[in-house]
């Protein structure tokens, strides 16, 4: 059989199903259950960006924040529902990647794919970095280094990524719950402080503490407009979802409730709790070396308070750790088995897990491990750029596959299944402009982002010879597949 479906097939009456065979959905174990992709999909919307990013940038932008959470809120809702209505079209756990070789070629799925692993290898030095910067809250931890932090990080979600899927569904599920109780207990607690003007270190909360400072724009539009890159990492792990309903049951069924629920929660949990912190302190009581969360508590005075939250974002970042090495470890074994990534990469052990990918990705943390320790100050923020790019890089594809899609469904080559994003095709050439915006306002704000932005030829670069290196392995696959 073909590998992919193509624009000249025979009839044009409308397929119920796909033809596409990816060779890199076999040997997978179906232990996700319903409850471990609700959970999976609230964790991808709730990461790293959130619990320790949101607090430099209220420093910079005031509480105008909320607007950008808000606006990249909706464009992110846009990519997940167009990745569900792929989903439910055919689940994968190559996701994108697969999506993106049956309507663009090999070529196009290895551009998705190293993309990808741009965003997650640099994400995971993101991640380490941020969980040795929460750990040095603690007196016991403050002497040691950052960099063995880093990688102790590093080694225990490592370990429990590699035994089986129960093993990071059921991790995933347990930090996804923490992550949502504690910032639940925290709107809670911040509403409640709000509504009895209760002292916040000397600091009395209300409306007052936005009107008082500034404003919502205390430094004027572009400052907010500027933060937009970070905000959108903020959200890298929406796609998460996609990749794991190839290891579930019945996806039709669990994957557009999980999806649909997605937005409610951005609603709530990023832009309330951004509304709740620029209402509780000044803008300038924040700083980029520390939680907001932890902050607020911190100023509270309760004992152990600040204490509890740090651990709970600590836990964010473990989360988004355990979530990119497991994504990634389907993805590349998906690209390894059409030829366009390494052979080991597609090696998969007896509890179905591909601990080749994984290992690559987890190497790419180690020298993450070696950032902290020469530039420990400024690890975070480089990575964070460079996987802005990345997850850009990853929503363009997966929006560009949904149009296509849409474009074979009209042609009468396939059929849409009843799960669709609204508004095609407007909505995906809509997101496509504003992730284009996104890479300006990163080469307007200078500093790293506009080095990272100028080192974009560069990426291209690579991406260009690695695609001559692999090229033949990846012909010989396709070859041997028309053959079958």
């Amino acid at each position: 059989m073909s590998d992919r479906i193509t624009a000249e097939a025979e009839t044009p009456a409308p397929s119920t199903g796909s033809p596409h065979v990816d060779a890199g959905d076999a040997g997978y174990r179906k232990d996700l259950k319903s409850r471990h992709i609700n959970m999976i999909a609230i964790g991808g919307a709730i990461g790293t960006g959130l619990f320790l990013g949101a607090g430099g940038r209220m420093a910079n932008a005031g509480p105008s924040l909320f607007i950008a959470y808000a606006v990249c809120g909706v464009f992110a809702f846009f990519v997940v529902r167009a990745l569900g209505e792929l989903v439910l079209y055919r689940p994968s756990s190559g996701a994108f990647v697969s999506y993106a070789r049956e309507f663009m070629g090999e070529k196009g799925a290895y551009t998705a794919g190293w993309l990808y692993f741009l965003n997650w290898s640099t994400t995971a030095i993101a991640d380490i970095t941020a969980a040795a910067t929460y750990a040095h809250f603690w007196a016991m931890f403050s002497d040691v280094p950052q960099w063995i932090l880093a990688l102790i990080a590093l080694a225990v979600v490592l370990a429990a990524n590699l035994i089986s899927v129960k093993y990071f569904g059921e991790m995933e599920f347990w930090f996804a719950i923490i992550k949502v109780a504690a910032l639940v207990l925290f709107m809670l607690i911040g509403i409640f402080l709000v509504v009895t003007s209760h002292d916040i270190g000397g600091h009395t909360p209300g409306f007052s503490t936005i009107s008082d400072n500034g404003g919502i724009f205390p430094s004027g539009v572009l400052p907010m407009l500027l933060l937009i890159q970070g905000v959108v990492f903020a959200y890298a792990s929406v796609e998460l979802c996609g990749v794991a309903a190839g290891e579930t049951e019945n996806p039709e069924k669990i994957m557009p409730r999980a999806i649909n629920s997605i937005m409610w929660r951005v609603g709530l949990f990023y832009v309330g709790s951004v509304v709740l912190l620029a209402l509780l302190l000044p803008y300038t009581a924040y700083s980029a070396g520390e939680s907001p969360f932890v902050t607020v508590f911190d100023k509270l005075g309760i004992p152990g308070a600040a204490g509890v939250m740090n651990l709970v974002v600590l836990t964010a970042a473990l989360s988004s750790l355990n979530s990119g090495l497991y994504s990634t470890g389907r993805i590349l074994r998906s690209m390894s088995l059409a030829g366009s990534a390494p052979k080991f990469t597609g090696v998969m052990n007896k509890g179905g897990v591909p601990y080749g990918g994984i290992l690559l990705t987890a190497a790419f943390g180690v020298l993450g491990v070696v950032l902290n320790y020469v530039m420990p100050g400024e690890a975070f923020e480089l990575v964070l750029n460079f996987a802005s790019v990345g997850i850009i890089g990853t929503w363009g594809m997966i929006m560009l596959c949904s149009l296509l899609f849409w474009h074979r469904s009209q042609a009468g080559l396939l059929s849409r299944p009843f799960y669709r994003l609204p508004w095609a095709p407007y909505t995906q050439i809509v997101t496509l402009m504003f992730l284009g915006s996104v890479l300006v306002l990163m080469w307007m704000d200078g500093g790293i982002s506009r080095t990272t932005i100028n080192c974009l030829p560069l990426i291209a670069a690579a991406l260009v010879g690695g695609w001559f290196v692999v090229r033949g392995r990846v012909n010989a696959v396709a070859a041997g597949r028309t053959e079958l």
